[in-house]
């Protein structure tokens, strides 16, 4: 008995650390100073619009790492709008995808910000190039917890955009948090699925996964033996003939000047070897059913990806599709026509569909 009432009350002192605000200082959060360096000149992959004023700005996570981000506010904007935070592609960079899409969005109304992830970009975090779904996630909730607090930003009206590998974190943020009233997840990947099963399905046995494991834990050692930890590499350049076609589609963006940064790690030398090591057994989507807000996921026909968007859409609704929009109550897949994963990172193509993302956030950020 004493046993049981000693774990009650380990369990209730844990319930209250978890649950309860605590006694810290009011100013702990006022004490982190901004460090990072920030370009001030335009330096993205896209043109700049005259539709829209642009500025530098930066918030702290609840780990205190800070994360650099570019806010869009449509010109000659008054009284508080409706707000919306984009990330992604995983191994991008603000300059690239997600502030083409904020930039975007502003230009009909709303106020955004383009951020760079943890470890990534202009943002803070060490060793660079490492992910986490977790942190990864509250990078989306910091970006909330920032957009909440602007004097002309409705708290109630707050949505995000997660593009690629960002949209399975997207998906996620809003299982966990009901401040966001909307969420877009554009050219989907579930990096939990992909790094547990591999493209495809192709490495989704448990012998397969153990390989895996022992690979990534020798790599461990050997880096703390170097004091460094090794990249894996970017897009693959130069191109081999024989590179699978989704590949191509990455290299078309990455490594020309349609999509290049000198900051993007997919651009140049890629992830931490070890960097995604945690996907490995957190999966992302697990409570994704229980998302009550809408959520919108865009992909292209003919991207290789698709099944990610499928597999989400599913989770959310029960209903199994393949190959073809559906709707089903406050959760709706569209599928792009002849698009592919890659068509949707910028305008090269021109099939991003901004008119049906402007009235899915402008129904639903009432």
């Amino acid at each position: 008995m004493k046993h049981v009432i000693l774990s009650v009350a380990l369990l209730g002192g844990m319930l209250a650390a978890c649950t309860t605000k605590g006694n810290n200082s009011s100013n702990d959060l006022d004490s982190m100073k901004t460090t990072l360096k920030l370009t001030q000149e335009w330096d993205k992959t896209f043109p700049k619009s005259d539709k829209v004023e642009h500025k530098k700005v930066t918030f702290h996570n609840r780990y205190g790492i800070e994360l650099a981000a570019d806010m869009y506010t449509p010109k000659n904007a008054e009284g508080k709008l409706a707000a919306i935070a984009v990330s992604g592609p995983f191994g991008a960079v603000k300059e690239q995808s997600s502030g083409l899409y904020a930039q975007h969005m502003a230009e009909r109304g709303f106020l955004t910000i383009a951020f760079d992830p943890s470890f990534t970009g202009e943002s803070g975090g060490e060793p660079r190039r490492m992910a986490s779904p977790d942190i990864n996630t509250e990078d989306f909730l910091a970006a909330v917890d920032f957009l909440s607090t602007q004097d002309n930003v409705d708290a109630e009206r707050i949505g995000i955009i997660g593009i690629c590998g960002f949209g399975g974190m997207a998906v996620n943020a809003a299982a966990i948090d009901p401040r966001i009233k909307a969420t877009v997840a554009s050219t989907m990947y579930d990096m939990s699925k992909v790094n547990v099963e591999g493209y495809f399905k192709s490495e989704d046995t448990p012998a397969q996964r153990m390989e895996k494991r022992k690979a990534m834990a020798a790599q461990r050692t050997e880096d703390y033996k170097n004091g460094t930890y090794k990249r894996a590499g970017g897009v693959i350049d130069p191109l081999p003939e024989d590179a699978p076609w989704f590949v191509k589609d990455y290299h078309a963006y990455y490594k020309t000047k349609r999509g290049y940064h000198e900051r993007s790690g997919n651009s140049n030398d890629g992830w931490n070897v070890i960097g995604c090591q945690s996907f490995m057994n957190q999966p992302l989507l697990a409570w994704a059913q229980e998302i009550e807000n809408p959520v919108l996921l865009i992909h292209g026909e003919k991207a290789h990806s698709r099944y990610f968007s499928e597999y989400a859409f599913e989770k959310m609704t029960g209903k199994h599709v393949e190959g073809k929009s559906a709707v089903e109550g406050n959760k709706e897949l569209l599928i792009i026509p002849g698009a592919s994963h890659v068509d949707l990172y910028d305008d090269e193509a021109g099939v991003i569909p901004y008119d049906k993302m402007e009235a899915f956030f402008k129904e639903n950020l009432r």
